[in-house]
């Protein structure tokens, strides 16, 4: 059974996927030519941390986020 489309939030934004994995798994990662769409599974506590982070209410240890960075960007070049 496939997931209607809508049950995942879909992003090409690496700092706000990043911000993300501090709390929800990466489902996975499309590409499409040199663009990443990072696909998480949705959800009403994602939805919220989105809404912070683009309202710059989120903090997170800056050494923590690099990490997030490089483990993002090595699931990007698998």
């Amino acid at each position: 059974m496939n997931p209607a489309k809508n049950d995942y939030f879909y992003s090409s934004d690496l700092a706000l996927a990043a911000t993300l994995l501090f709390w929800f798994p990466l489902d996975s990662i499309q590409r499409e030519g040199q663009r990443a769409t990072f696909v998480f599974q949705d959800t009403p506590e994602l939805q919220e941390k989105v809404t912070k982070f683009w309202n710059g209410q989120l903090k997170v240890d800056p050494s923590d986020y690099f990490n997030k960075l490089k483990t993002i960007k090595t699931r990007m070049y698998q």
